[in-house]
């Protein structure tokens, strides 16, 4: 049997293969059928979110183990595959609405982003209530490029805020983990949605 993945190595750690190919087997069913998120869907034209769909891509998670396959590689092609999804939503939805339509849809969403980005650097999210966090300084750093992408068409690309990594810092200068990686799913969504 062909592997679905190349392998991360004998003696490196890597997605547990048969999660992996579990998850794809049952996306490219979901793609291929047309169920919602697909395009022969009508719950798709009004962007339902029951079925199969880029959420759920974006929610995978494998279990690390040894001689799994590449996380590199697996992470590539989820994120090809969220955006398939996307892209099968975004042509439904115009088909049945226009691309004005879908335009409007999308700065709705992203206008839920803004209220948080302009409050002052430290001040975004609330700190853990013990322990460690994401270093404020970092993920303030990453949106105030989010900030210039909304207001003068900066650099950014949803692949980098979905492999956005922090350093860890102590509670007083950290942010919450959970609220700020909330926040960054959201922003992913709108920025895959104009890609």
């Amino acid at each position: 049997m062909t592997a679905m993945f190349p392998p991360a190595g004998r003696m490196r750690t890597g997605y547990d293969r048969a999660e992996v190919e579990e998850f794809f087997t049952r996306a490219r069913a979901a793609y291929e059928s047309g169920e919602p998120g697909g395009p022969d869907a009508a719950a798709t034209a009004s962007l339902s979110s029951t079925g199969f769909d880029e959420k759920d891509v974006r929610a995978a998670a494998f279990t690390l183990v040894r001689d799994g396959y590449s996380a590199a590689a697996v992470d590539a092609a989820l994120d090809r595959l969220e955006s398939a999804f996307v892209q099968r939503r975004r042509t439904a939805f115009i088909a049945a609405q226009g691309e004005s339509a879908w335009m409007d849809h999308i700065a709705d969403r992203a206008t839920t982003l803004y209220p948080r980005l302009l409050r002052p650097a430290g001040e975004r999210f609330r700190s853990p209530e013990s322990g460690h966090g994401y270093d404020r300084d970092a993920v303030d750093a990453l949106l105030e490029r989010l900030v210039a992408y909304f207001d003068d068409g900066g650099e950014l690309t949803s692949a980098e805020l979905r492999t956005a990594t922090f350093p860890r810092a102590r509670a007083p200068r950290a942010y919450h983990e959970g609220t700020v990686d909330a926040y960054l799913d959201r922003a992913v969504e709108v920025l895959v949605a104009v890609e």
